[in-house]
């Protein structure tokens, strides 16, 4: 990895992060500790042999450590250091400017951090005035907590003790039913998605996330 060979702080952070693929594993690991199937698993465009590299140069920076989960688990996971997890200010900011793009491709896949992170950047206070509202997420295996208090939502791994609706569906799918505004009804219909509870609230929920203004020519829509 060549450096910029500039006394700039910014030019050393690109040093340590500007590397294709650095910025989106440290996407990967903000929502937690991972194992290295699971980091590979969330970029399946990098190659284990780059991912391998990524990271390694990442744990030399400071950026990420390593660590062994006690049994029954025993296995090796990445996680960022104390310092890595200040680049999630970046990475929320770098979702809401990438969002504004005219040429941004709404209808690739992303994976499942990559959505609720998303939301988290897209989150509209004003859509959630006047509402408590508690919403369980289920993406495949995983468990997400969506609180929202005084026109604020906190969105983490988690599960919620009595939520007032559970979505449960898949990364692509959420994404749609959120900034794609989709139909829940015809995501219902169609099988890609469950709830229970509240399915009005459910509704309210994702109508809370917006793209913003594109920043020139009108966006494509999303392929229904």
């Amino acid at each position: 990895m060549r450096s910029y060979d500039d006394g700039c702080p910014a030019a050393h952070a690109l040093d340590i992060v500007g590397e294709r693929w650095s910025l989106l594993i440290v996407r990967e690991l903000l929502l937690g500790p991972k194992r290295f199937t699971d980091v590979r698993s969330g970029l399946p465009g990098a190659s284990a042999n780059v991912l391998s590299d990524r990271l390694r140069h990442l744990e030399a920076a400071g950026v990420v450590a390593r660590r062994r989960l006690p049994p029954p688990a025993a296995s090796r996971v990445y996680e960022l250091t104390e310092w890595g997890r200040g680049l999630e200010g970046i990475i929320v900011q770098l979702l809401r400017w990438g969002a504004r793009s005219p040429a941004i491709p709404l209808d690739t896949k992303v994976g499942t951090d990559a959505v609720i992170l998303t939301l988290r950047s897209l989150f509209v206070p004003a859509a959630a005035q006047g509402l408590d509202l508690a919403v369980q997420l289920v993406i495949g295996e995983r468990f997400f907590s969506a609180e929202i208090t005084d026109r604020a939502l906190l969105l983490n791994p988690g599960m919620i003790e009595h939520p007032h609706a559970t979505i449960t569906t898949d990364a692509e799918t959420l994404k749609r039913l959120t900034i794609g505004k989709r139909s829940l009804g015809v995501a219902l219909h169609a099988e890609r998605a469950v709830v229970t509870g509240n399915q009005d609230l459910a509704e309210r929920f994702l109508d809370m996330f917006r793209l913003p203004e594109s920043a020139g020519a009108a966006r494509p829509d999303f392929e229904r």
